[in-house]
């Protein structure tokens, strides 16, 4: 039931039911009210439109809405202080979102404790894994509650004790000691270095433990054993039929037809091979190195991975002439005299050994223990007797042939040795290291008295002096060959860049065309690549072996012709 009431009544007629300003209604009733009538007085129309007071029953919600921040000025009950919140509930706010919270990550209450007591409980907790629950407040009746870490396991000693009260610790060890302290008895006085009765001071392993340690042991020999310290027997095979001609000529002669192997000049102009004509076959690993015999390069000798040494012809049938035997390990690198009539050859079995070239017997042999990288004779004819070879201990080291012994060292690298360029007339040689520098000596003063290195530089494997001695080619291992010039500053010419093949991580050697307008590298992919000398365009490139590419040189005296080695065995002349 509604009781509508005069909006207008005075004080004593609110309390009145029954007064002519109050009246009552059903709903039934209310659905059929009809609208004012517009003759009705002000007054009237008023008592009819006034709001109807609502009377409160027992079951009405009776909470009182407390903004933020309100201050309350009575006491709130239980039900009102811990009602829920007015309003549906947001359907897209998870449990954590809900919560009740003054901070980013939850609820905090404020507590007051001692800084002391705090620390103390917080200590004890990091060392012993265990601290007094500050919640509980010994409500429980069996004293403090403990918390206990699954992290940290907490002594037999600490029962229960703080970080600050003191522990007693079980003595460590409770055996006997052997005690001698009278400083009288010189000879048996032992003071604290007493051992334990019945101490045994060597433990040796015993059973399957001893059997296991001597296999480990036998391993650690076998691998860090070289085969032999003793050099290899040195041998070869001559592959012809006679060693001279019907003249008595010997085979290192060079041929009467080729004519023009006697000529000093280079040939007018060279031009770009095209095709395939001859491999030679005989290597049964990869080859490291191919050279040329000095002035003529009618013979061409290579080194292989199958620890041989083998000299090729290079006209007429293209026989293999002499194979020498005499490392134990792969051959780096082999380099003639002037004369051509002996060669050194550098392997990793950390040997030097000098050959002569006609009757193939090993003259002498040269160790540092250390790998040579590379070896090559003194390029003046009064300096014969000397070669320079640049090891795996960052040495370049320099041997009299005749004597047998180290004459100079030039130790300044902080890598091993990869090269030695002669330059400047013989007077000055330049090096190349895996330290990223390039390094220019006076020849037999063992200070660099040039230094390059420069953040942008990579390792240069090979180096390759031009014909006329004026520049440096430079294989860099970030897939250029860069150059340098050969006189007196040894400046990077940065205009001659040469790009285009992948030799990042192998040592393939650059090589000039006679006539100075080619450049010609081998590269990892085993494709050989020719360039402009002048504007450093690539103008052919072809696939040339199998595996890497790791050598190739024109050949001094013809125009066109070029050899290439690669890691499949084969060496290939092309024109």
């Amino acid at each position: 039931m509604l009781n509508i009431q005069n909006y207008g009544s005075s004080s004593e007629d609110d309390g009145d039911d029954n007064s002519e300003s109050s009246k009552q209604f059903s709903n039934e009733e209310l659905t059929h009210l009809k609208p004012i009538d517009p003759k009705l007085s002000l007054a009237k129309k008023m008592q009819i439109c006034a709001a109807p007071v609502v009377t409160p029953t027992n079951n009405d919600d009776t909470r009182v809405l407390i903004k933020d921040n309100q201050e309350l000025m009575h006491n709130p009950k239980y039900e009102e202080l811990f009602a829920p919140a007015f309003g549906p509930d947001n359907p897209f706010q998870t449990q954590q979102m809900k919560a009740n919270r003054n901070m980013l990550s939850g609820y905090v209450e404020k507590a007051h404790i001692s800084e002391f007591q705090f620390e103390n409980q917080r200590r004890t907790f990091a060392r012993y894994g265990y601290a007094i629950d500050p919640s509980t407040d010994g409500e429980t009746g069996t004293g403090d509650a403990i918390v206990v870490s699954a992290m940290v396991a907490a002594p037999v000693e600490a029962e229960g004790k703080t970080v600050f009260e003191t522990i007693k610790k079980r003595p460590l060890d409770n055996r006997k000691r052997n005690k001698n302290d009278d400083p009288n008895d010189v000879n048996g006085f032992l003071g604290p270095w007493g051992g334990y009765v019945d101490e045994k001071r060597v433990m040796k392993p015993e059973g399957e433990e001893a059997k296991e340690l001597q296999e480990i042991l036998a391993k650690r020999q076998k691998k860090g054993k070289v085969d032999d310290d003793k050099p290899l027997e040195e041998k070869s095979i001559f592959h012809l039929d006679q060693a001279t001609d019907y003249q008595g000529r010997s085979w290192l002669e060079v041929p009467r037809s080729e004519t023009q192997l006697r000529s000093d000049t280079p040939p007018d102009k060279c031009f770009l091979p095209k095709a395939h004509i001859h491999t030679w076959k005989g290597h049964t690993k990869g080859v490291a190195a191919v050279r040329w015999l000095p002035s003529t390069a009618h013979l061409m000798l290579s080194a292989g991975m199958d620890c041989r040494v083998k000299i090729w012809e290079v006209y007429g049938e293209r026989r293999c002439v002499r194979t020498y035997f005499g490392h134990r390990q792969a051959v780096r690198d082999v380099n003639f005299n002037n004369a051509g009539d002996k060669f050194l050859s550098a392997a990793y079995d950390r040997y030097i050994k000098l050959w002569d070239t006609e009757s193939g017997s090993c003259v002498s042999r040269f160790t540092s223990r250390k790998v040579p990288y590379c070896a090559k004779f003194h390029p003046d004819a009064d300096k014969q007797h000397l070669f320079v070879a640049g090891t795996s201990d960052k040495k370049i080291v320099c041997w009299d042939i005749r004597s047998g012994e180290v004459v100079q060292e030039y130790d300044r690298h902080l890598g091993a040795v990869n090269t030695i360029t002669f330059v400047d007339e013989n007077r000055r040689f330049v090096t190349t290291s895996d330290d990223k520098s390039l390094r220019v000596w006076e020849w037999d003063i063992p200070v660099d008295m040039k230094y390059i290195a420069d953040p942008s530089m990579h390792s240069l494997p090979a180096v390759t002096a031009s014909p006329n001695g004026k520049w440096l080619a430079c294989q860099s291992m970030d897939n250029k060959v860069i150059v340098f010039s050969a006189l007196n500053r040894f400046k990077m010419n940065r205009k001659k860049t040469f790009s285009g093949h992948m030799v990042a991580g192998y040592a393939c050697s650059v090589d000039f065309s006679p006539d100075m307008s080619y450049l010609v590298s081998g590269d990892a992919d085993g494709k050989c690549y020719v360039w402009d000398w002048k504007t450093t365009k690539l103008y052919k490139k072809w696939k040339a072996h199998d595996g890497v590419c790791i050598s190739s040189l024109w050949h001094p005296h013809e125009p066109s012709k070029l050899l290439t080695a690669g890691w499949d065995g084969l060496i290939k002349y092309w024109d």
